[in-house]
């Protein structure tokens, strides 16, 4: 059986090499790399073909956010799971945004982590029993949530760009300029309350507006 290709992105070394002792002296995997920052990850993934990705979120350089959406992009088949001590909302709706597969605390036992790799090959999404459940409840409704403050346009356009389109296949959806997308958009970040179309989507995502 071809072994599973595994590529680590930790930037603290005693635990980058924890990573390559537990996972490489397991039957069945293979850890074709170990990087400190996301950057060497990042241009290391085509020549090393990983499987899995473990990454890291707090890294020198480019964060294990923007890293995870730069590896899916270069390979797409990869599966990223998330390992690190952050349990806030933000982190973990922008890393499933950018295209984790899972997202596991580092307080997690070794084993747990063994299992979430098997777990995302077969198609699973490994999380952390907190993380999970932090998932889920934003799929309940809520009766307390604040009605939507955007417009039928504003929540058009906001869903166009959670699923990715950029400006100018947005405007072609929604039969305005560029510059009119671009107005709108603005609109959209203040009454959202943020700053970029990043967070727009994660915004977007973890209330359930789309």
């Amino acid at each position: 059986m071809t072994p599973i290709r595994i590529l680590i992105c930790e930037d603290d070394a005693e635990k980058r090499s924890h990573l390559c002792q537990l996972l490489a002296g397991c039957e069945g995997f293979e850890v074709v790399g170990a990087f400190e920052s996301g950057e060497a990850a990042v241009s290391n993934t085509p020549k090393l073909a990983p499987d899995v990705v473990i990454m890291d979120i707090e890294l020198p350089g480019i964060s294990g956010v923007e890293s995870t959406a730069q590896i899916k992009a270069k390979r797409p088949e990869a599966e990223i799971i998330m390992y690190t001590v952050f349990e806030d909302d933000d982190k973990l709706f922008d890393s499933l945004c950018s295209g984790a597969s899972g997202y596991l605390l580092k307080k997690t036992p070794p084993h747990r982590l063994v299992e979430g790799i098997q777990e995302v090959m077969e198609g699973g999404s490994p999380m952390s029993p907190g993380i999970a459940r932090k998932v889920i409840q934003h799929f309940h409704p809520n009766p307390r949530k604040q009605e939507c403050p955007l417009c039928e346009r504003e929540l058009n356009i906001l869903k166009l760009l959670v699923e990715g389109l950029p400006i100018k296949a947005i405007a072609g959806k929604v039969f305005l300029s560029i510059d009119g997308v671009k107005n709108n958009l603005r609109n959209i970040y203040r009454k959202l309350h943020v700053s970029s179309g990043k967070e727009a989507v994660a915004k977007a995502v973890r209330d359930g507006l789309v």
